[in-house]
Order: C-alpha cells, then sequence, then structure tokens
C-alpha cells in the first residue's frame, strides 16, 4: 500500500528518488490552493521549453500536456486541475522510452529492459489505448549490454527506495543512448498477455503462468513473515 501510494504521487516519488540521487526530470510541483504562483516565465527560465504539464496524481497520460510556447500554457494548467489538486510542470527529454518489470519482496530482480515506440508526439493517452498502431514494443530493447544494466539496477534501487513489494514496472527516459533518467514507477502495470510488464518477464525466461504463480508465493511470503509480528504490549 505504502508503495502505491508513493508511486501514485509524482511529486513525492520523484522528490525521493532525487534525494538518493536516482536521476529524474527537473520539474515544480504546484499546488491548487497554494499561495505560491507559476507563470509561464518563471517555468521557462527553469525548465526550458517544451515542457510536461500533468496531474500529480493520476495515470494513463490522463491530463497530460506538451506545452510549447506561452499560448499553450494556461490552457494546459487549468485542464490538469481538472483531474487533481496537484500538479507537476516538468522538463521535457528527449530520449527513448525503455521500461524495466521489477518482481519480488526483500530481494527483488528486474527483467530485461523494453522499449516503447510510439508513433504520436508522446506516449499519450490516445497512443496507449485508442490506437491500436500507436505505439510499438521492442523486446527486450536494442540496447548495449552495459546500459542494459545499468536500467536493470537501477530499477531494482527504485522499487527499494520507493518501498514496493511484489512487482512493479519502472520506466525510464534514455537521453543519447547513455543517460539515464526514471520517468515514473507503476505498482500495479498492466497485465494482460500482451502487456509489458508480463512480456518483458516472459522475454526473461519466466512465462506467464509461472510469474502469477511467483506472485501469489511473493504474497503468501509476505503474509507469512508479517503474521508473527507483535500488535500489541503483553
Amino acid at each position: 500500500m505504502l508503495g502505491s501510494a508513493v508511486g501514485m504521487d509524482k511529486d513525492v516519488m520523484k522528490r525521493l528518488l532525487r534525494d538518493v540521487g536516482i536521476p529524474v526530470a527537473r520539474f515544480i510541483s504546484v499546488n491548487r490552493y497554494s499561495s505560491e504562483k507559476i507563470d509561464f516565465d518563471d517555468a521557462r527560465t527553469q525548465l526550458g521549453l517544451p515542457l510536461f504539464i500533468k496531474p500529480a496524481n493520476l495515470g494513463s497520460s490522463v491530463g497530460i500536456h506538451k506545452v510549447r510556447d506561452r499560448k499553450g500554457f494556461d490552457p494546459a494548467i487549468r485542464d490538469a486541475l481538472n483531474y487533481d489538486n496537484k500538479i507537476l510542470i516538468e522538463e521535457a527529454i528527449e530520449g527513448r522510452e525503455i521500461e524495466c518489470s521489477v518482481l519480488g519482496n526483500d530481494n527483488p530482480v528486474a527483467s530485461v529492459p523494453g522499449e516503447i515506440l510510439p508513433r504520436h508526439e508522446f506516449y499519450s493517452y490516445e497512443a496507449k489505448y485508442l490506437d491500436e498502431n500507436g505505439a510499438v514494443l521492442e523486446i527486450p530493447a536494442k540496447i548495449p549490454r552495459e546500459i542494459s544494466e545499468r536500467i536493470r539496477q537501477t530499477a531494482i534501487k527504485t522499487f527499494r527506495v520507493l518501498c514496493c513489494e511484489g512487482m512493479a514496472r519502472v520506466d525510464f527516459f534514455l537521453r543519447n543512448d547513455e543517460e539515464i533518467i526514471v520517468n515514473e514507477i507503476n505498482t500495479i502495470p498492466g497485465f494482460t498477455r500482451i502487456s509489458m510488464y508480463p512480456k518483458l518477464w516472459e522475454a526473461s525466461g519466466l512465462p506467464y503462468s509461472q510469474l502469477i504463480d511467483k506472485l501469489i508465493a511473493l504474497a503468501i511470503e509476505k503474509f507469512e513473515r508479517e503474521k508473527g509480528l507483535k500488535t500489541d504490549r503483553p
């Protein structure tokens, strides 16, 4: 529960990752009820252009806008605030979109990385759910072994820092084919047979049915571990 709550709030997630030295995109957090306001010139000075505006607590790319100029800034802010009282203004990272699945409790392991090749300007809601040709999945990603290993280790570190257990998918940007930046974590990733999470494990040698068995075993392991904890004083 804690890992999912932290992972859902992109502001809190990014601050925790940043504090332990995991690279994330530069961002500004804006609260609807805060006295501190942000305008286009401030955001452009701090983050450059283009930039992304997104609700802090939402998934599936709902309410996300890519802003290139002053004209699009205020409408994007207003729309994002329709979905959350806290929003993020974030620098746009030009890079490849890489995803990595993580599995485990105390000793998590990572899958081979895969790459999202969106056919839209970015991996939007439309690209994910409305356009059947909105993106291509490249599994495993065509990246050097050393980069692949760094992504896997960073995915595990991210999983641990955010107090996750069981499963999660960590999404990255790969800038200039060498700089690894964590975009976000999805603690309840898609789990159909064609979803990225199980497909990455299948490419790593763990078929769908065995992956389900493993997740059940991890849940039982956690239950047995916590069953013996005391909840009051004798």
